[in-house]
């Protein structure tokens, strides 16, 4: 069974102490990529080192995390140039704009995002979005914006079956990690509607850790419970869940399959 890893922080402090170990087990699982966003400055060299050490299996991408933009988004900006340069990324992510932590940068969240996705568009990389209580935002600002050629996913995807069928339509999938999990998420009715085709499966790890571990630090072996809840609220056989959302995953970001 081959599953893809669609968003996973391993370059977080998190793993330090264990990162190799737990690579291991997830290539023991069937994880067989891991795609590895970045969140600002302070992560980006980081992120390329998971890219170095575990070559061909954490696939790094570039971004700005909402969170990350302040006052001085012009400096994070300038970071995103630089290394946009210079290195191969998969994908440029984590994007998107965050209103749960605090709106006192909403404006400058939707210009570096507005930013960001242009830049997408025009290197050919998919986005990863960030869509934490703004889910209405962002779809108003893609609407708007109306950029050729750009598609990407919701990351951890927060919305209901309407708001699903509407990033559908124009041209994004929906990611699914461990809140699928959790009792009363209330996205079963996800899967009464979207078709997997749609669909990647992720963890956001060391966040959002599925049952039965939740409580614990998540990380990419953890990506088959996710398949497992999906199999079992489909009726589709986990294998063909493993097999559809990585097939998903890999012409997505344009990833050649290992074999």
């Amino acid at each position: 069974m081959m599953l893809i890893d669609s968003h996973c922080h391993i370059d977080a402090e998190d793993f330090d102490a264990d990162r190799s170990e737990l690579i291991q087990i997830a290539k023991n699982a069937g994880v067989k990529y891991i795609f590895v966003p970045n969140v600002d400055s302070s992560t980006i060299d980081k992120v390329l080192k998971m890219s170095d050490q575990f070559p061909g299996y954490c696939l790094p991408m570039i971004g700005i995390h909402p969170t990350s933009v302040k006052a001085d988004h012009e400096k994070e900006l300038k970071m995103f140039e630089n290394y946009l340069g210079k290195h191969k990324f998969i994908g440029v992510g984590e994007i998107g704009i965050d209103l749960y932590w605090d709106k006192t940068f909403y404006k400058e969240q939707e210009k570096v995002f507005i930013y960001q996705l242009n830049i997408a568009a025009e290197a050919g990389l998919p986005v990863a979005i960030h869509s934490r209580s703004s889910m209405e935002e962002l779809l108003g600002i893609l609407k708007k914006e109306k950029i050729n050629g750009i598609t990407g996913v919701f990351h951890c995807f927060p919305g209901g079956v309407e708001q699903a069928k509407r990033v559908i339509d124009m041209g994004f999938y929906i990611g699914i990690g461990g809140v699928v999990t959790y009792k009363n998420s209330g996205m079963a009715k996800l899967f009464e509607s979207i078709d997997l085709s749609r669909i990647l499966l992720e963890t956001d790890a060391p966040y959002l850790t599925p049952v039965p571990y939740r409580g614990k630090r998540n990380d990419s072996s953890m990506l088959v419970h996710i398949a497992e809840k999906i199999s079992e609220l489909t009726s589709i056989p986990v294998e063909e869940v493993a097999a559809i959302t990585s097939k998903n995953a890999i012409e997505l970001f344009k990833i050649k399959p290992i074999q």
